[in-house]
């Protein structure tokens, strides 16, 4: 009696069971989710390589202009307002440079064609001291790329996704988490193989 018991539980069990194919599609999209889930945390990581002080306002600001992701038309316009100056400053602050003076304090500037100029003009530099700070094609490398991780990080924020694409088709969805994805990888390899050695605005520091 007990016999026929197991017997019942287990064609119970494996009728029960999914078919190889089905577990076979089950396994590679879970692999999918992780190699996007794991490539989506190394883009959010490239955020470090932002000013400090645009992503910062951004995330603190975002929630507040997209009220949670639920839009009206001003809300919108305030979040495109928003997504464009953040995006403007990190570019214009790849362009920004620092050096400490005689007395250790550390001075903010901007790289120039013929060397840099001092923001605040507390401390001047010699010519040829300066000349190692102008400006060259990498910078203007280093700005684009700032930009494109700075789309990828807005892309990543469900509010502000929704807030501009609230009814999106299925190729606009397609397209807004694939996008961040082919961002956070070049963008990865180019920092990789052009770093950057200016400190500048937001940046972190030189130990030098």
């Amino acid at each position: 009696m007990e016999i026929k018991v197991q017997s019942d539980s287990e064609h119970q069990d494996e009728s029960k069971q999914p078919l190889l194919q089905d577990t076979t599609e089950t396994e590679e999209k879970t692999l999918i989710q992780k190699a996007i889930s794991q490539t989506f945390q190394s883009t959010a990581h490239l955020a470090n390589l932002l000013p400090t002080g645009s992503v910062l306002a951004f995330q603190l600001l975002s929630p507040i202009f997209t009220n949670q992701g639920i839009c009206d038309p001003i809300s919108r316009f305030m979040t495109a307002v928003l997504v464009t100056l953040c995006g403007v400053s990190c570019l214009v602050l790849s362009f920004t440079d620092s050096f400490r003076d005689k007395k250790g304090n550390i001075c903010y500037g901007f790289a120039t064609t013929k060397g840099f100029w001092v923001i605040d003009g507390s401390a001047t530099l010699s010519p040829e001291v300066a000349a190692n700070y102008r400006l060259r094609f990498i910078d203007f490398m280093h700005a684009l790329m700032s930009i494109l991780v700075f789309v990828a990080v807005a892309l990543f924020d469900k509010n502000v996704v929704s807030c501009i694409f609230p009814t999106p088709s299925d190729e606009t969805q397609e397209i807004l988490t694939r996008l961040p994805v082919g961002i956070g990888v070049i963008s990865s390899m180019l920092f990789v193989a052009f770093p950057t050695k200016r400190h500048g605005i937001g940046f972190p520091l030189s130990a030098n």
